[in-house]
């Protein structure tokens, strides 16, 4: 899809643009990343280039062989709006606190390449942004509205990230009452993405995700399920993805 194609943003960036999270990324703001010259001694830097070639091998992997990637890919496309990997997806140097973000200006998921290294942390960030991309095409998402904003970070949190055994690791789950625990991990999820993006309160951030958490924890869509580590859910989410009407990417 040409970037004349695509639908209209609703809003553009703020004047203060780190109030939306793009200081998290210095290359949306056309700047470029600066090398310390201890690091680069020390090997931890001075590899952009490199990091950028594996990155976006691992993203070419995930859209050829993730289930999840690839279901995603389909319910876009099916939603009016289909995927170009060189357009919409981008390998670039961020804030080393965050993995990947999704741009509703330019319309583009970016992936962290000096922070998602592996072929499985570039797949979460993918299906994470991916959900996003979903909810800006499909239910006219508008980031500038905060409620609107803690709703998508709830359902990527819901269908991306807490599983039981990814919550339990971070503290969030126990052998008792799981289903509550898993909401803890969601609410805590979201709250942690909400507030990296926006330059909010921590109370308004919770406000807003308890306003919406009802509603939005229980939309699986377009993937259908939580997705638990260790099973076949992501593959049968796949494969019954064309029975709801998706396409097969």
């Amino acid at each position: 899809m040409s970037e004349s194609e695509e639908k209209p943003h609703k809003g553009g960036k703020a004047e203060d643009s780190s109030k939306w999270g793009y200081d998290l990324y210095p290359e949306r703001k056309g700047e470029k990343y600066k090398t310390s010259w201890g690091k680069v001694i020390f090997g931890v830097e001075g590899r952009e280039n490199i990091d950028k070639v594996r990155c976006e091998r691992n993203v070419f992997k995930c859209v050829k062989n993730s289930p999840l990637v690839k279901l995603m890919m389909g319910a876009l496309s099916s939603s009016g709006c289909p995927i170009d990997i060189r357009r919409h997806f981008s390998c670039e140097v961020c804030d080393p606190s965050v993995t990947g973000g999704y741009d509703p200006v330019l319309n583009q998921i970016v992936i962290c390449q000096n922070s998602a290294r592996s072929e499985g942390m570039v797949q979460g960030v993918l299906t994470h942004e991916l959900i996003h991309m979903f909810d800006f095409c499909r239910n006219e998402l508008d980031f500038q509205n905060v409620d609107h904003l803690a709703c998508t970070e709830i359902r990527a949190a819901n269908l991306a990230h807490c599983s039981f055994l990814s919550a339990f690791s971070q503290g969030d789950a126990s052998f008792v009452n799981v289903r509550a625990k898993h909401q803890d991990c969601v609410k805590s999820k979201a709250l942690a993405s909400v507030l990296a993006v926006r330059k909010i309160t921590k109370d308004e951030a919770i406000n807003a995700i308890e306003r919406v958490f009802p509603k939005c924890y229980a939309d699986l869509e377009p993937i259908g399920r939580r997705i638990r580590r260790n099973s076949k859910d992501m593959h049968n989410a796949y494969i019954e993805g064309p029975m709801y009407g998706y396409d097969v990417y």
